[in-house]
């Protein structure tokens, strides 16, 4: 076991790399015009400059490290939601003083929903998986405030017992396009958390509408974020933050379909698959990437370990886990282009299909979801 003092602050230091995005957003609320398009230029592009300069990173923590060393690592994730609210409420004042133009208005709340959504959901994905009450706490606060909060429930319940079958919804599958993979998600996902927590209830004897069914709280801090925006800003405040919302979900949305994309777990028969292993998620070393979103690339490690927290993930090396080419941002961007996406990814599914299971000669059924659900799916 390492030692339990707090790690110095310069040792967390890369991982505060989002906090610059605050006062980038106070820069546009400020100045207007075409201010905003440095959120994105900070979080896009320059991580994926820093990328191609710094490499790799393949270095392994200790993961027996304990909790309290990592004081300054939390802390960042700690703060985040009081940082986050009070930009959009102060984006909104903004907007509510006329300020700014329609059109500058939008590109202000683009950059919200870029921030929200590259670092806002990401920090929520890593308190949730915590046991800490304060910590799932600011997870839900924060997913409620891009009016996603069945995430959680999609995520903890559905994902993580079920990525790479059928039965996850955001496992995106072979050929799948992004596009037609959003729409999916959208349809699908908060119908598939709504089931897992009523199973989850059925198995305690209560009823969907028992009090302890969590959709009661996300209904509520849901409603109070839309409430607090339009008391702030009136219907147009509403609207754009709506629209900052719908942003940041694209952005999540787009990070869940580079995750899995094409991989699948061995169908044993019966509805059953093979355990969660590094195979199963595509990792991706890229530095300064890793560094934005907290480490969120070492994904196949979160899905062997989920309760490991993200300065002590590891990552792997290929003969354990697939590889991406590029970091997080710029797989993204390929993703919005499904057939230079294809292209680019389409032949790696298809090498580790024949590395890691050389034995199915017919990948149909995994391709199309056709597979059978277990009975308890339903």
């Amino acid at each position: 076991m390492s030692e339990s003092a707090p790690s110095p602050l310069p040792a967390a230091a890369p991982f505060w790399l989002s906090v610059a995005l605050v006062p980038l957003i106070a820069l546009a609320a400020w100045g207007g015009g075409a201010w905003w398009l440095l959120v994105p230029v900070y979080a896009w592009y320059l991580t994926t400059a820093l990328d191609g300069v710094l490499g790799l990173n393949g270095d392994n923590p200790d993961p027996d490290t304990a909790t309290e060393a990592l004081f300054w690592h939390r802390a960042v994730t700690l703060i985040w939601f009081p940082l986050q609210c009070a930009a959009l409420l102060g984006c909104l004042w903004v907007v509510a003083q006329g300020r700014l133009s329609g059109w500058e208005s939008l590109g202000l709340f683009f950059a919200l929903g870029v921030m929200s959504g590259s670092v806002g959901i990401v920090y929520a994905h890593e308190l949730l998986h915590q046991k800490s009450p304060l910590e799932r706490w600011l997870g839900d606060l924060l997913l409620a405030s891009v009016l996603y909060s069945h995430f959680r429930t999609e995520h903890l319940l559905v994902h993580h017992s079920w990525v790479s079958t059928p039965r996850d919804v955001v496992s995106a599958r072979y050929n799948e396009g992004f596009y037609r993979f959003f729409w999916r998600v959208l349809t699908e996902g908060p119908r598939s958390a709504w089931r897992a927590e009523t199973r989850f209830l059925a198995r305690a004897g209560r009823s969907p509408w028992d009090r302890r069914n969590p959709f009661w709280r996300y209904a509520m801090l849901q409603a109070a974020m839309l409430g607090l925006a339009f008391a702030v800003a009136g219907w147009v405040g509403l609207g754009l933050f709506v629209f900052q919302a719908f942003i940041a979900v694209w952005q999540l949305e787009l990070t869940n379909y580079i995750e899995h994309y094409g991989l699948s777990r061995k169908h044993l028969g019966d509805g059953r698959y093979e355990p969660v292993r590094p195979r199963h998620s595509w990792n991706a070393s890229h530095t300064a990437t890793n560094w934005l979103l907290i480490n969120l690339q070492r994904h196949s490690d979160h899905h062997t370990r989920p309760d490991r927290r993200f300065p002590l993930l590891q990552t792997y090396a290929e003969d354990e886990a697939p590889q991406l080419p590029l970091g997080y941002p710029a797989m993204t961007m390929l993703a919005m282009i499904p057939p230079l996406w294809r292209r680019r990814m389409n032949p790696r599914v298809r090498a580790w299909r024949k590395r890691f299971y050389p034995e199915i000669t017919d990948w149909t059924p995994y391709a199309t979801g056709t597979l059978p659900l277990p009975r308890n799916a339903l």
